[in-house]
Parts: C-alpha cells; structure tokens; sequence
C-alpha cells in the first residue's frame, strides 16, 4: 500500500480487527464489485445477503461492536471503518455502512432497554437494513437542511401516535426492516422506530442518483395515519433535534472514515495505473503533470485522515462534537473530491469506464460533498459560530 494508515493511539484488539476487515475486503469483497448484482439504486438484496454472509463466517459483521455489547472507541472505530470503506461494498458486507452504522450508535444512546432488545439485535447481526426518515420534499415546503422547516407531524390519540407527511432521500427504505421516523409535535420534534415494510409506510419512487453504493438507492416516502404505540417513541416527545445531533456528528464522521478508505484505494489503483501505462517514451507517472497529482493525492489523504481523527478523539472526551463534524465533514469531503478526480484525470480514458472502481468512487464522493449536510451549510453554521463567539469576547470585555 502507497498510503500508511495511522496506528498510534489504537488498542491492539482494535488493530487486529482493523487489519482482518483490510484482508477481508481486499481479498474476497473487492472481487464482487463488477457483480452484475450491482444496479444503479445500489447492490441487490441477493448479493447484499452474500456478501454478509461471506463477512457472518469470518466473525466480522458489525466488527466495531465487540460480542460483549461494548463499542470501540471512535478512534478505534475509524481504523476499522476506513479499511472497511476501501472497497465500495465492504461497509455494506461488514455492515458498517450509512445509515445503519448511524441508527445503531442513535438506539444504543437514547432507545429504553425494551426498544434496544426489540430492535437492536436484529440490526447488530446484519438481519435487517435500516432507515432515517428526516428530509422532506422541498415542494411540500419541507424540511431539508434546515430541520425546524419539518412538515411531517405526530398527533397523540389515546395510547398511540398517529404520523403524516412525506420524505424524501431516503436512503436504504426500500428493503428496509426498521425505521427511525423524525415528526413534529407541539411539544417539538420527536422519533418513533417502526418494524418495515408497513403499510402506512409507502415507496412512491426510488430516485435515480448519482450514487449507487447503498441498497435501497434513495426513496420518496408517503407516511399516512402511521399508528404507533406510545412506547415506541425514541427518547421523549420534543427531544427529537437533540437526538438527531446524538446520530449526526458520529454519523458524518463516518462518512468521512469509509469514504477515506475507497478514496485510498482509488489513489492505490491510479499509481498502479500510471506506473505500468506508458506515454511518450516513459511512464505517465514521470510526467510530471501526473505526478505531481499524485503527489497532492497523499498530502489530501494525510490531511484528510488526521482530520478524521483528530474529530474521533474529540468524541472519545464524550463532547458532542457538532462544531469539529462540521469542520472535519467538510475538510475531508472536499480533500477527497480532489483525490477522485485527480485519479480520474490520472488515467485518463480508464478512468472515465466501469473497469475499476475510480469511476464509481468519483460520482460516489461528489454526492458526498452534499449528503449529511453540503458543505455550504457547514461553512454557513461555522460562520454563525465565529459571529456568536466575536460577540461573547466583547461582552467579555466591557
């Protein structure tokens, strides 16, 4: 490997899951990833199962949860999630994947232990796939980046809870086993997790995207006079904000662990590329346009995988981290975007064809830039952050 992947810091336990799931996936994932299981709203469910099972005998499903209950620390968790990401199917075979990865650190934080024992175990063992239902269509006036715009709503009656509203970019609902449902209240915003498919839940349309790693692609979504017991809420009623950023900041920093890994990976495949294709009496690699790309691919990495973990070990102090996920989101979606195309443009034609994954990874990445908040609305965020903290300085001052 052309890319040295950090060490230091991380348990030898964690280290030799890491370095089983690397195996695993470069060994016998990567070679399904010309699979024509592979559509264009992600892996079929056929191949889905067999690539788990394939991960089930090995001992490494859901390998950052130890058989114990207990959960790796997130620096830990992100040398196991960035090799997973080097191939596009590993976090899907390991089931490490978005947004399952996510929704299983929300139950084990906030669900009572009923709701734990109901659906947990099932996700854990790679039984089922989940779903968040957050966004909403920008046509009905919905929420999108801006989660207080919510239009979905939740009205009590007698013991159970009656939801309305329609959502969109679902990732991963068509398939899905369970849900995590965001609705508003008077009480404010609040989560309810329902068993899938259900028939107050319906799929109007699986979106054609430029992404197409994740099972399910991404869906519209009709919820009409959804009824739940009341003790299927998540947490308590108007809490639901709260609980969302308990799921994001760990969530987005996980995109970034096993988008690194494909991104490292693509790099591996360009050097290889350009080291073996030759052009004007050399290799394209002792051009020095191409090298030098190359070059700026490894200070992208580094840079990109120190930011990873310099947010993972502001998570391990128990702080929430919503300040260093923005940053660190973006920092590292758009450091990797530069790697992708610079390995595109590396290679030229083959670069632009499905013989390997450097294609894949390109469109892949660029739908990163946006999901779990485009990088604008991070900066946007950010920006309020400095202003708020300006001002508290001159108070401090007077």
């Amino acid at each position: 490997m052309s890319f040295q992947m950090e060490r230091r810091g991380i348990s030898d336990r964690a280290l030799d899951i890491a370095d089983r799931v690397e195996t695993f996936v470069r060994n016998t994932v990567a070679p399904f990833e010309r699979d024509p299981r592979l559509g264009s709203h992600g892996p079929a469910e056929e191949l889905s199962h067999e690539l788990k099972a394939l991960a089930r005998a090995e001992g490494l499903m859901t390998p950052h949860i130890l058989d114990d209950g207990g959960h790796l620390t997130q620096r830990e968790t992100a040398a196991v999630l960035i090799r997973s990401g080097l191939s596009p199917l590993g976090p899907l075979a390991v089931h490490t994947c978005a947004p399952d990865e996510g929704n299983m650190f929300l139950l084990g934080k906030v669900a009572s232990p009923e709701l734990q024992a109901q659906f947990l175990p099932r996700m854990v063992s790679g039984e089922i796939r989940s779903a968040f239902f957050m966004t909403e269509p920008a046509e009905d006036g919905g929420a999108g980046s801006d989660p207080s715009m919510m239009q979905t709503t939740c009205k009590l009656d007698g013991n159970h809870w009656v939801i309305n509203g329609r959502k969109t970019y679902i990732t991963g609902a068509d398939g899905a086993g369970m849900g995590i449902i965001m609705a508003k209240a008077d009480a404010g915003a609040c989560m309810f997790l329902v068993d899938l498919p259900h028939p107050a839940v319906r799929i109007e349309r699986v979106m054609d995207t430029i992404d197409s790693s994740m099972p399910g692609g991404h869906a519209v979504v009709n919820i009409d006079d959804l009824r739940l017991p009341a003790d299927q809420m998540l947490g308590e009623a108007g809490e639901g904000f709260k609980y969302a950023q308990v799921r994001l900041a760990p969530a987005r920093l996980s995109h970034c662990m096993r988008w690194l890994g494909a991104c490292i990976r693509t790099h591996e495949i360009a050097v290889d590329y350009t080291n073996r294709r030759h052009a004007f009496g050399k290799p394209l690699v002792d051009h020095e346009g191409v090298g030098f790309m190359l070059a700026e691919n490894m200070m992208d990495l580094k840079q990109a995988e120190l930011m990873v973990y310099w947010c993972a070990d502001v998570l391990d102090t128990g702080a929430r981290g919503t300040v260093e996920s923005s940053m660190a989101k973006v920092a590292v979606s758009e450091a990797l975007m530069r790697v992708a195309d610079r390995c595109v443009q590396c290679m030229g034609g083959q670069g632009v064809t499905g013989d390997t994954i450097v294609e894949q990874v390109f469109r892949e990445i660029r739908a990163f830039r946006i999901y779990d908040g485009p990088t604008e609305v991070h900066k946007w965020s950010l920006a309020k952050k400095i202003k708020r903290d300006w001002r508290k300085a001159q108070e401090a001052g007077e």
